[in-house]
């Protein structure tokens, strides 16, 4: 298998690579001032589940070291500072401004923006130190990288001996009836969505197309391994909907 294979697809659609970041940056420009409404919308609220799941694989402990990729709006920050009291040190990290400018302005509202720092940043070149955090995670963001080897690698750089990687992203259905009733309803519906909500069906579209283009549990798996993470596997939730990821940086 080629390395970031993905990097010519956006969507269904083949494309130069050096325009897919782009492209993706475009989407989430466009989908940012609707995003929360959408996700509760498309997922019936269960991706607060998903991530409170994800917040539990974490147990998260004060006074660590955590970067947050992808994560503009501060939704898996947020909740890693509530857990460990105000006391964690959390850098967020996003290609998107914003999608930062929704998260500050959260933060903002609950008096806590100056508890994380903010910063502009690709996946695949992370303005982050080497061995410098003790925990990196990335919530729904991996499958819109446009080089996710080089994402995984830089994951692994800027993790301490020891820092583990936790990556949430929409995965593959396991169960196969179910599989054909998600195909439908992802295929037929979360674009209406998109364009009855957000006023963009395009942006919904591609969004579908890419968990669909998106490695399969046991592929991103060996991807991690790869990347030189020990005790990489994942845990389906939802029947595969979504995955988390691990790793680990010995």
């Amino acid at each position: 298998m080629t390395n970031n294979p993905e990097k010519n697809w956006f969507g269904y659609k083949q494309i130069d690579e050096n325009e897919k970041t782009s492209l993706v940056m475009d989407v989430f420009d466009s989908v940012a001032p609707k995003y929360d409404i959408m996700n509760d919308a498309m997922s019936f609220g269960i991706h607060r589940l998903w991530k409170n799941r994800l917040i539990r694989e974490i147990n998260p402990r004060p006074h660590y070291k955590y970067l947050d990729v992808a994560g503009g709006t501060g939704d898996i920050a947020f909740k890693i500072q509530e857990k460990c009291n105000g006391k964690a040190d959390i850098t967020i990290c996003d290609i998107n401004y914003e999608m930062l400018n929704i998260g500050r302005d959260r933060a903002i509202d609950k008096g806590q923006v100056n508890k994380y720092s903010w910063i502009t940043g690709n996946a695949e070149t992370l303005p982050i130190p080497s061995s410098s955090m003790d925990i990196y995670t990335i919530a729904f963001g991996l499958r819109n990288v446009t080089r996710i080897d080089n994402a995984l690698q830089e994951a692994y750089r800027i993790l301490k001996p020891g820092g583990r990687f936790y990556c949430l992203e929409f995965s593959h259905v396991t169960e196969p009836f179910f599989k054909k009733i998600y195909d439908i309803y992802s295929d037929m519906l979360i674009p209406k969505m998109g364009e009855i909500i957000a006023k963009d069906k395009d942006s919904y579209q591609y969004l579908v197309e890419s968990i669909r283009k998106f490695p399969k549990q046991e592929e991103l798996a060996q991807r991690i391994k790869n990347a030189k993470f020990d005790k990489a596997g994942y845990k389906n939730l939802s029947n595969g909907i979504v995955a988390i990821h691990i790793g680990e940086k010995l």
